[in-house]
């Protein structure tokens, strides 16, 4: 049986020091329960350096864009890696996208800082789009695959 396809939103791709545990940890980890779409996988360096020496990064942007919408369209569920102070707004903007199109969400918040109003972890429409969803918050990885995994069956 085919693991359902799981967009994976988050902004450890831009980072030297977050890229080897977004990969080695939470992707191998959400593969034992889903398929992992990784969006840093959808473009490459090579990309974004020839739209840069074309003056094309707007139009590179806006690509980017459109093939991380693409992505999360073709997916049955979404992920959001949501610490930080406040979470990044690209990956919150994935969550409401996914929301939107009906997918369940699920967001990974280890972060012990409290980021939103008293009673949820972040900010009161984030969690509760991923509430609404049918999905959850969990406080680390393997919560998380648990979770994924008795959500699944």
């Amino acid at each position: 049986m085919a693991l359902p396809r799981c967009y994976v939103a988050s902004p450890l791709g831009f980072s030297e020091t977050t890229r080897d545990w977004y990969r080695d940890v939470l992707l191998a980890s959400l593969a034992e329960v889903v398929t992992p779409v990784d969006p840093w996988s959808l473009s490459s360096a090579d990309e974004f350096a020839a739209a840069a020496a074309a003056g094309r990064q707007r139009a590179w942007a806006l690509e980017v864009g459109r093939r991380n919408a693409q992505a999360i369209r073709s997916s049955a569920l979404l992920v959001a890696h949501l610490d930080g102070q406040e979470p990044d707004s690209g990956t919150v903007a994935e969550v409401g996208f996914a929301c939107g199109l009906g997918l369940r969400c699920y967001g990974i918040r280890s972060d012990l800082r409290q980021a939103g109003e008293e009673g949820v972890p972040l900010n009161l429409q984030v969690a509760a789009f991923i509430d609404g969803s049918g999905g959850t918050i969990e406080p680390s990885t393997a919560t998380l695959v648990q979770r994924l995994r008795a959500d699944l069956g």
